[in-house]
């Protein structure tokens, strides 16, 4: 499509946004002469998008100052990085080279635009073609490349977020393909990325963009019901804070309270998770109190200050109570938590801060490499630069392929993990479910080959024993000890197998006589994370053969995943097989997910799923939750059975101390049954929460 050139209105629209960027880079600029780049960088990234619209139609200029806006105040980086953001496409989607910019804005910001330009294309390394196989790798090689900056310079990756942002925010403009591609992408790496390097408010806006598009009707139920929570406690939770307001003035304690209401994602992903209803997620409200710390006196003692301040107030939950400063999160997240019970019966979460604890929690890495710079290391250990030496080792492995790599890095970045400490107190992050021996290697790889036992909390126990959060671990060496095969049946964490691995392929390669070598398979025989899903998805298969439907109109072959089990009116996105059918699944399948976001040109929209499919019935689960009282389940059953027609599969139901809790499995033909079920349920008498959970 060709558009026109711009008119007097495009101007003013770059006028304006221009000037928004130029006042918030002032704040970070040192001096006239660095905000004096970034307006050469503005006039010649403007000069060089002239008159190129984007596919919404405002003009292409509007994008990188966008992406500059995100830089400055999302993140929070410097000139040199806004500078980059604004020239981020030139070398892209223009006749300029990455050496033009280097003569005019120096070698930082060249090398900063050189790391953004993304790859055009990916050839095969021996034939010099480009593969099939490399044709579907070729995001898995993006994110390689991303990633590989990690090492070189982060900015390149808090660049790219800052674009992948923009990129979510207008994502409405895209075809419905593309955006599920990019979205399942950003669900894959970016969301779990911007956690990792304390990005939140990045990664909250990604995850409610992602909820809008993949979950629309459940994004706009929830955002409906938190407004309507919102304007109902209002009243309640400025009643709360006054008082904490009142004593905290009267310490003499300088401070800012912030009132915080849950994101639509985030209780939409308790609700998945626990199994809970909307009712049932008790912290939808917080407030953060961020103070200036006092010189002398260490912040978390300050943090405990404020806190036996509020406990003289309200009650607290010492469940609910969490301290990240002691301990601070593998992302350098710290602030201490607790959740108190205000006087009208609400709950409310309270985070405290000190102002370098706020930096670091609203702008990540950026802040806390500028801290690190400016000398202060902090109350706790530098997990943040303990996981970026764990992502160089993974990146330096030449024997992982980019997807496989894809697959480490995503597990790597979403694993859960718990806080441990060496027998001196220092603590490390491992990864939930792994053994002493893990912990073994994480500490140094010869401590780890030569280990043969550990003491837990001062207990002698074996290698194979998995560690808890808290724990205290001391590995006891013998020098003549080396790796045994066995190891690899119990050892958890990637680092530590592929030590072992390592070393017994090394003992094969003495070991074994010369051989001839074999070819490496090209193509869809190559061990991928993609070949993982599909034996993942079959093994699920063989216990229960999947639901397939033939659409007349063009006779292709649609399966219904049996790994989300989707029904007519979900939002649902499919993904071609190598036969040629097509595998219907939730937008919001984790499985779908994966394969959209390392194989996107495999995503298509799925035909007439919203239509008429009466003579198919699909399986659903409700789970179920209220008082108990005789003849209730008769009462259900007989509903469903007798009233609404409805073919049950199995009821589970148990009760106890007069409450109930339940699942339903039954068969239905769309969402507006399952609705209208879920509501004639509601309706009896006991029956308190009602919500549709995967089977």
């Amino acid at each position: 499509m060709i558009y026109p050139e711009f008119t007097e209105h495009d101007y003013q629209l770059i006028e304006q946004e221009y000037s928004k960027l130029l006042a918030s880079a002032q704040k970070r600029c040192a001096s006239e002469k660095e905000l004096e780049v970034v307006q050469k960088a503005f006039e010649f990234a403007n000069e060089a998008h002239k008159n190129v619209r984007r596919r919404s139609g405002e003009p292409y200029i509007l994008h990188p100052l966008a992406v500059a806006q995100i830089v400055v105040d999302n993140i929070g980086l410097g000139y040199k990085s806004i500078s980059a953001a604004l020239l981020h496409d030139v070398v892209e989607d223009t006749d300029y080279t990455v050496e033009n910019l280097r003569q005019l804005f120096g070698d930082k910001i060249a090398s900063l635009v050189d790391g953004l330009t993304k790859i055009k294309n990916v050839l095969d390394k021996e034939g010099g073609k480009s593969s099939d196989y490399a044709a579907r790798s070729l995001q898995a090689e993006n994110f390689k490349r991303i990633l590989l900056t990690l090492n070189d310079d982060p900015r390149v990756v808090l660049i790219k977020l800052a674009d992948r942002l923009h990129n979510c925010r207008t994502i409405e403009f895209m075809p419905e393909h593309k955006r599920d591609k990019i979205l399942s992408e950003t669900m894959f790496i970016f969301i779990p990325l911007a956690h990792r390097l304390g990005l939140y408010s990045v990664k909250g806006e990604l995850e409610n963009i992602w909820l809008r598009y993949k979950e629309p009707e459940a994004y706009k139920d929830i955002e409906r019901r938190i407004n309507r929570s919102v304007e109902g406690h209002k009243a309640d939770i400025d009643t709360f804070v006054q008082p904490i307001e009142d004593k905290l003035r009267e310490a003499g304690i300088s401070y800012r309270i912030i009132k915080r209401v849950k994101t639509p994602y985030s209780v939409w992903h308790k609700m998945q998770v626990k199994g809970v209803s909307f009712e049932e997620v008790y912290d939808l409200f917080a407030i953060r109190i961020i103070f200036d710390p006092v010189p002398g006196t260490s912040e978390r003692d300050q943090c405990f200050r404020i806190f036996s301040i509020l406990t003289d107030l309200y009650r607290y939950i010492p469940e609910r109570m969490r301290d990240w400063v002691r301990t601070p999160k593998n992302n350098g997240y710290e602030a201490l938590h607790c959740t108190l019970i205000g006087n009208a019966g609400i709950k409310v979460e309270v985070q405290i801060r000190s102002k370098r604890m706020d930096d670091i929690a609203e702008r990540g890495i950026a802040a806390h490499w500028r801290y690190k710079k400016d000398g202060y290391a902090g109350e706790g250990d530098n997990e943040m630069d303990r996981w970026l030496q764990s992502i160089k080792e993974i990146l330096s492995n030449p024997d992982v392929n980019a997807l496989e790599l894809l697959d480490i890095i995503h597990t790597d970045l979403t694993s859960t993990e718990i806080t441990v400490f060496t027998p001196k107190g220092e603590q490390r992050s491992i990864k939930k479910g792994a053994t002493v021996l893990d912990f073994a290697y994480l500490i140094h790889t010869e401590i780890g080959n030569k280990a043969i036992a550990a003491k837990v909390n001062q207990k002698l126990v074996s290698l194979r024993y998995v560690v808890h959060a808290g724990d205290q671990i001391e590995i006891i060496t013998a020098e003549e000890e080396k790796p045994k095969r066995e190891w690899l049946d119990f050892l958890q964490t990637r680092r530590a197998r592929t030590v072992v691995q390592d070393y017994f392929k090394s003992e094969d390669r003495q070991a074994a006589p010369p051989v001839k070598t074999k070819p490496k398979p090209q193509g869809p025989q190559s061990k991928s994370w993609l070949g993982k899903v599909f034996r993942r998805q079959a093994a699920a298969q063989q216990h229960k053969a999947p639901s397939e439907i033939t659409h007349e109109e063009n006779g292709k072959r649609y399966i219904i995943a049996s790994c989300c089990n989707p029904i007519p009116g979900d939002a649902v996105v499919g993904i071609t097989g190598t036969d040629g059918s097509i595998t219907i699944h939730k937008k919001s399948c984790p499985v779908a997910e994966g394969l959209a976001a390392t194989h996107g040109d495999r995503v298509v929209v799925v035909p007439k799923w919203s239509g008429d499919t009466p003579l198919l019935a699909f399986p659903v689960r409700i789970t179920m939750q209220g008082i108990d009282r005789m003849g209730l389940v008769n009462d259900i059953t007989r509903l469903l059975a007798e009233v609404m027609g409805v073919n049950m599969r199995r009821i589970d139901i148990a009760a106890d101390e007069g409450i109930f809790k339940g699942f339903i499995d039954f068969y239905v033909n769309n969402t507006e049954v399952l609705e209208k079920v879920i509501r004639r349920l509601g309706a009896i008498d006991g029956i308190r929460n009602i919500t549709r959970t995967d089977l």
